[in-house]
């Protein structure tokens, strides 16, 4: 950690490695003190000031000088990622951790692809990689169950179905792409997911048809536990009570389910109820425009000379503009409650329900996954034999060294039964840290509201004084 921050300073080797002997870093750790003293040393050095250190016992000063070290979110993802690795079993990641993980986008690629058999495209970008590559809906699916085999015991959100009856095709599309976007989001804050080879794939490549290339590169890659550095030990990661905790966190997240799942249809009723709202109002100013615009039966021999209706028709077309704006602010209501309330809610319910089929997936026991890995254990022994491993992708071949070098634990059903109960542990505390997209709902729920209904009533109170004028003077009355 100390060497990444002095790198940070920008300064040359030759500074770095003067400061380094200065502070002794070499005894493996470092106090608060020398520190500070090492963090004043490079704002010297970027000050070209020569370094020694006489220059910290001859320093008078209130406070040491402040060095330029530039962003250091980075560093702050490598200290959390080192307090995981002391402490195993403990999550440590707040919500906003999670998001600074990665930021991906999926954008509709506008034109449609294919000579007869059109298909639509997706633009994906990774902050994280800093890549901008296309992607089609089967390349999610080639990426999901690749990922589903390599983490069994993970939070996977589904994805959307190929087909959604939910009316035009615009819709349909749109709607899955939010969804692979919420899909995409999820699997790249995992703390565990976004460190693996297979995803930095899926954000790099830039050839072609993907979703075959990703599966062949792939596809023998074992599974977490075959090569996790923690398999050995996962009894110890395994408090005594775990199933009973397990047992009551499960039905304590079953709860928060149900119960986010109505508030999902009250948000989405909401919406709707907006969107009618501001359509009702179009359909009011119409008729009023339609009313303003007929002179039938207004002949004197109709009215006997009242003149009420002349009068209040002469209004109408005002009002009926003010009733178009009223719809507007309606539509741009529903389209806030449903962008900004809904689009949260389905984040939430994505990682809720990918809880629930983890669990459903933990329940069939670890049998079959040890089935599985020993199977690719043969297969891998006996491709090894072949020499078929040349070629493939690097970090391919390293997974299924580790699984070789480890073939006594993965040998171990008891050992692999304790490492799914420890992913279940923390799979269970990653859900709690999602859990705060909540607060963020309520909070966003009451501004929301708030700039709604201040707007809707800013219009009324514009048609008032045009209500009055066009009503006959005693109708108040």
């Amino acid at each position: 950690m100390f060497t990444r921050l002095l790198v940070k300073s920008g300064l040359p080797q030759q500074k770095l490695s003067q400061i380094w002997e200065l502070m002794e870093a070499k005894q493996g750790s470092l106090s608060r003190t020398s520190l500070y003293k090492a963090l004043a040393l490079v704002a010297w050095a970027q000050q070209g000031k020569e370094l020694s250190v006489k220059l910290l016992d001859n320093f008078s000063g209130d406070e040491y000088p402040v060095p330029s070290l530039g962003d250091l979110s980075d560093l702050r993802q490598l200290q959390k990622q080192r307090q995981r690795q002391c402490h195993p079993g403990h999550l440590g990641m707040r919500y906003g951790d999670l998001c600074r993980l990665d930021t991906v986008t999926v954008h509709l690629v506008p034109e449609k692809k294919g000579l007869f058999l059109k298909h639509v495209e997706y633009q994906v970008t990774s902050k994280r990689f800093g890549t901008k590559v296309r992607r089609r809906y089967n390349d999610f699916v080639s990426l999901y169950d690749l990922l589903l085999g390599r983490f069994p015991y993970r939070l996977i959100p589904r994805l959307p179905p190929k087909k959604m009856n939910i009316g035009s095709d615009t819709q349909f599309i749109e709607e899955r792409r939010q969804w692979l976007w919420r899909w995409l989001s999820l699997v790249s804050r995992h703390p565990v997911i976004n460190q693996d080879p297979i995803l930095q794939f899926f954000f790099t490549y830039d050839g072609d048809d993907i979703q075959h290339k990703i599966r062949e590169i792939f596809r023998r890659v074992p599974d977490e536990f075959t090569t996790s550095e923690l398999a050995s030990r996962a009894k110890e990661l395994v408090p005594p009570d775990t199933l009973t905790e397990l047992a009551n966190s499960r039905e304590h997240i079953r709860l928060i389910t149900n119960s986010v799942s109505r508030v999902k249809q009250i948000t989405d009723g909401l919406a709707q109820r907006s969107q009618a709202y501001g359509s009702d109002m179009a359909e009011l100013g119409s008729q009023l425009t339609l009313l303003a615009s007929e002179n039938n039966g207004t002949s004197s021999w109709a009215t006997g000379g009242n003149q009420i209706w002349s009068e209040m028709k002469k209004g109408f077309h005002t009002i009926s503009k003010e009733l178009g704006i009223l719809s507007s602010k309606a539509m741009a209501q529903s389209v806030r409650e449903e962008a900004e309330l809904c689009a949260q809610l389905n984040l939430l319910m994505d990682i809720l329900f990918a809880y629930r089929d983890l669990c459903a997936r933990h329940e069939k026991g670890v049998m079959q996954d040890h089935q599985k890995a020993h199977a690719k254990m043969l297969s891998l022994k006996k491709r090894q034999m072949q020499g078929v491993l040349r070629g493939e992708v690097e970090s391919v071949v390293a997974l299924e060294d580790r699984m070789l070098q480890q073939e006594s634990v993965i040998a171990s059903v008891e050992l692999r039964s304790a490492y799914s109960l420890h992913c279940m542990h923390m799979e269970t505390q990653l859900v709690h840290a999602h859990l705060e997209l909540f607060a963020t709902v309520i909070s966003v729920l009451v501004s929301v509201q708030i700039r709604g209904h201040a707007e809707l009533a800013e219009v009324w109170r514009a048609i008032q004084p045009t209500i009055s004028k066009c009503l006959p003077e005693d109708a108040e009355q």
